[in-house]
């Protein structure tokens, strides 16, 4: 019987394997060959589009810290910056949900403590198989408990996010986490190691044998039947030492204890340390004797990779060490010496008084492979042929029907399992186009949200990509902030197999030209590859987590409709259609693809009418068209309306077709005409009144009505009903 290399086993190729010794000057020992293997892993190097990812805009005047470090920051005015990472959590999640999703949550806010900042917020991302599907189920019910029980036990609000359910991610779900936190800008740190003879100090919990190649192994294959037997690599949570872990870091790095600050993410101590000392152009000498464990006989590549949660990796001056470890000890957590930076530029680790690594540290990191992904474009969409769609009997059944459907009704479900008041600084909360998150001390407030166009990028990746940026930057202006910086995750299936190479470049291309339309750089993010399974692959899903700046939280607006008599107005020209959209419930047709011009110009018209002050609600127009968003804006307002809309194809076309450009807008009648002024070039139609206790839609000779009471208990119940 022939015997997998070692190689094989871990993930390298032959190549990669081949050019290891070529690196190093011989052969690699067994402990050299695992950190390897994980560090030159999709998960931690990138390599199938690191090249790719070049493409984005990254600088903008208001940018202090772009990709590179464990997060990006932005100047938010005052001398304060606010930092921002996406990341994925998405096999892990898929194996055990709970503790997936839970150290997911954990992971990103260690990226945001690594630049000194204070999490103050939290969004999630979410995508599962269709509610009937039993694992699904289970998937989705467990991943939001593990978020909600992190981010309430640590006391970071959970403030937004997004789910959707659909066939193509049965197999593969995913769990993607954005943190926001606050930093002087004077006060950020670094993770680059400097100085011979400055101390390793590793702070938080013990190193165990959870986590053993976890996100790294996990997230850089395709998962099948055997996911079950991967559950040891799967990280365990522990948000109470965490919480401590963020005082404790925060209290050292106010007080300029730290020289460098670096999170253990997935390859554990490996990643940490070869990432410190290659940005930092040094070595480190690190004895794995010293470092605490919870468990007996761990071997040293085992020390090496763990993935245990809760640890942060600080760089600190001989002469600081004392008041270190004094800082740690009030806070009750383990504060050890590991190591020593040194000039040899080598990452080299001790065990037992012997070398059993010593290998150069750019050769984990900037060495790592990198690889064009092969580009074969798919076939051209072709548009939906109306005929092929049947006309619904009853419009406002269908409109009920459309209503409860998962992806479309409330989601109160998931977002009242989460804190979303803790710190008292969330002024506007989960369940409308963005959450509005005051800063601390400050007038101004940031407006946060996560967004998708997956059916859309499935059919044309680049539409798709700038309509994921337009939907994000919508619901930001809807609030009335400008926004301001992003940060992306994305998700794909084997870039290596079919179209998906192919996606994956012009979905950034069009992230990118939606980006530079708005003026907003990607300061941070992640790329999650090989999320399939034999029987299917996900949908190309590249969330964008998206913050907006708002000079003056007092002023921010809502999505709910405010008085009776109010005018309603629709802003933007987008036609709308059933392709791609959640009425056929699938990534079929031709969207039409956004235009740049087109949709800046509406972001830049609802920004001047909101600033008006004249403005008393706005929403953006996405899924299920404008007769769910009309609904959504009467529910939260809890008052009706009755408008009028011009007839198109079909009259369910009208109601529940989809396009992007287009929001709905809401003031008093002596309003209007500051709001048509400030709409400047932007189409603007007023289209109905709010009030009564129905969402009235004329479209010619028909009229459609849905009662509110009706509408709630459908919009309402729907989740409850389906995970009951």
């Amino acid at each position: 019987m022939t015997t997998t290399p070692l190689h094989r086993q871990l993930g390298l190729t032959d190549d990669e394997f081949v050019r290891i010794p070529e690196l190093i000057g011989r052969a690699p020992s067994d402990a050299e060959l695992v950190m390897f293997s994980l560090m030159w892993s999709e998960h931690c190097s990138y390599k199938h589009s690191r090249r790719l990812l070049r493409r984005f805009p990254t600088t903008a005047p208001q940018v202090l810290q772009g990709p590179g470090e464990n997060a990006g920051a932005v100047d938010v005015g005052d001398g304060w910056a606010v930092a921002l990472k996406i990341e994925s959590h998405n096999h892990p999640s898929a194996v055990e949900p709970f503790e997936g999703a839970a150290t997911g949550v954990g992971g990103i806010v260690r990226d945001i403590l690594a630049l000194g900042a204070r999490p103050i917020a939290l969004l999630d991302s979410l995508r599962f198989g269709t509610l009937e599907s039993a694992r699904s189920r289970h998937l989705f019910t467990r991943a939001v408990a593990g978020i909600g029980h992190y981010g309430n036990c640590i006391g970071v609000p959970t403030v937004g996010g997004e789910v959707a359910f659909d066939d193509r991610y049965e197999d593969s779900c995913l769990v993607n986490a954005m943190c926001v936190g606050l930093v002087r800008s004077d006060g950020m740190l670094k993770s680059a190691a400097f100085g011979d003879g400055n101390l390793l100090v590793l702070i938080g919990n013990r190193t165990g044998k959870d986590g053993i190649g976890g996100a790294s192994v996990l997230a850089s294959a395709e998962l099948s039947e055997d996911d079950a037997d991967k559950r040891p690599s799967v990280q365990v949570g522990d948000p109470f030492t965490e919480r401590k872990l963020m005082d404790c870091c925060l209290e050292l790095a106010g007080a300029d204890l730290f020289l460098a600050l670096q999170d253990f993410g997935a390859a554990g101590l490996t990643s940490a340390a070869s990432e410190m000392a290659a940005k930092g152009g040094v070595g480190l000498d690190i004895d794995l004797n010293q470092i605490p464990l919870r468990e007996a006989g761990m071997t040293p590549a085992e020390i090496l990779v763990s993935e245990s949660q809760e640890r942060m990796l600080g760089l600190v001056a001989p002469s600081q060490l004392d008041a270190v470890i004094a800082v740690c000890t009030r806070w009750e957590l383990d504060a050890n010496v590991i190591g020593v930076v040194t000039s040899t530029g080598n990452f080299t680790a001790r065990h037992n008084g012997e070398i059993v690594v010593d290998i150069p540290a750019l050769a984990l990191t900037d060495d790592a492979p990198a690889y064009d992904v092969p580009q074969i474009p798919a076939d051209a969409p072709s548009p939906l042929n109306l005929d092929d769609i049947a006309a619904p009997d009853d419009l406002a059944d269908a409109w009920r029907a459309l209503l409860a459907r998962p992806n479309v009704a409330s989601k109160r479900w998931i977002y009242e399992q989460y804190d979303h008041l803790v710190g008292a600084n969330t002024i506007r909360r989960p369940g409308g186009d963005a959450a509005v998150v005051r800063i601390p001390g400050m007038q101004r407030a940031l407006a946060l949200t996560t967004d998708c166009a997956e059916r859309h990028c499935e059919i044309d990746p680049r539409g798709g990509g700038r309509a994921t940026v337009f939907e994000a930057a919508r619901n930001i202006a809807c609030t009335g902030a400008r926004p301001y910086a992003a940060s992306d995750c994305l998700n794909f299936a084997n870039p290596e197999k079919g179209n998906t190479g192919w996606r994956l470049a012009e979905v950034i291309e069009g992230l990118s030209e939606a980006l530079e339309s708005i003026g907003v750089p990607i300061v941070s993010g992640n790329v999650s590859l090989y999320n399939e399974s034999p029987a299917r692959a996900i949908y190309p899903t590249p969330v964008v987590g998206m913050v907006g700046l708002l000079e003056d939280a007092r002023t921010s607006v809502g999505h709910g409709f405010v008085a009776d008599g109010d005018v309603v107005i629709l802003l933007g020209g987008g036609r709308a259609r059933f392709d791609a959209s959640e009425w056929v419930g699938d990534a079929i047709g031709a969207p039409e693809r956004p235009d740049l011009d087109d949709e800046a110009r509406l972001i830049a018209a609802t920004l001047r009418i909101t600033a008006t002050g004249r403005v008393h609600s706005a929403h953006d127009v996405s899924d299920g068209g404008i007769a769910i968003a009309l609904t959504e804006s009467a529910l939260a307002g809890n008052v009706g309306c009755h408008v009028q809309l011009a007839e198109d194809r079909r009259n369910d076309e009208v109601l529940f077709g989809e396009s992007g450009g287009r929001i709905l807008v809401t003031c008093a009648p002596d309003a209007l005409d500051a709001i048509r002024e400030a709409a400047a070039d932007a189409p603007c139609a007023i289209i109905g009144t709010v009030g009564g206790d129905t969402v009235s839609v004329e479209i010619g000779s028909e009229i459609i009505s849905l009662d509110l009471t009706d509408a709630r208990a459908v919009y309402e119940l729907t989740l409850p009903k389906a995970i009951a």
